[in-house]
């Protein structure tokens, strides 16, 4: 006996084919960049805020060595390292995400992509960027954190630069790590050493244009992630 199921052939079609959309128009818009840093930090960030201008000065030095930014197009951090960009007559790039309050595009963009589905967003951002800056941010920013460093560690994606921005933001998460993941056995001896902390905008910038150097832009992301 079958049973029909109402519910999948009424939606989930139909959402299967906005998901494969998302994905068409992003990598589309996307594949023309060309090699990109993306900044991840707190939508709340008040543009009197250090690390507000800390963005905004990180994301002109990248757009001045010719590498586009990426956001995720919202307001507070990711509105500065946009704006740094656009100042530089840089590629400001915004992946935007629908949400019920707090998020909005900013006026900094000039490369801007809506997404429906934060999943689709989160592979446009790995899959274009060659570096990733976190500066201090809420649980999305950790999110993200902790999604990349995952991807770098087991080898998913290649060894990129990832800088934790702000000493005294992250090295509570850095002590625990350090004692309670590594000194449990939970993480390798060494993942660790996968992130760069800093306070200074041009350690960063130093970091991300070493690696350039060394290996390149990514050519694409290996097949089992996309």
């Amino acid at each position: 006996m079958t049973h029909s199921h109402p519910e999948f052939v009424q939606e989930d079609p139909w959402r299967i084919f906005r998901i494969m959309a998302e994905f068409v128009d992003s990598f589309e818009t996307m594949s023309h960049v060309g090699p990109a840093v993306t900044v991840f930090g707190s939508a709340r960030t008040k543009p009197s805020d250090p690390y507000y201008k800390a963005s905004v000065e990180l994301a002109r030095g990248l757009a001045k060595h010719h590498l586009a930014v990426i956001t995720g197009g919202g307001p507070g951090i990711m509105a500065a390292a946009n704006k740094g960009a656009a100042e530089a007559k840089g590629r400001s790039v915004g992946l935007n995400i629908e949400l019920p309050f707090e998020q909005s595009g900013n006026r900094y963009v000039n490369v801007p992509i809506n997404f429906h589905y934060f999943f689709s967003r989160k592979v446009c951002f790995v899959k274009y960027s060659m570096g990733f800056v976190f500066m201090p941010g809420g649980f999305g920013t950790l999110d993200e954190f902790f999604e990349v460093l995952t991807l770098v560690q087991t080898h998913r994606i290649s060894r990129f630069p990832l800088i934790l921005f702000g000493k005294k933001y992250w090295s509570g998460l850095m002590k625990w790590m350090a004692a309670s993941l590594e000194g449990g056995g939970l993480i390798s001896p060494g993942d660790l050493e996968l992130l760069t902390v800093t306070d200074d905008v041009q350690e960063a910038i130093d970091v991300i244009m070493d690696y350039r150097r060394r290996v390149g832009p990514p050519k694409t992301l290996p097949p089992a992630f996309v």
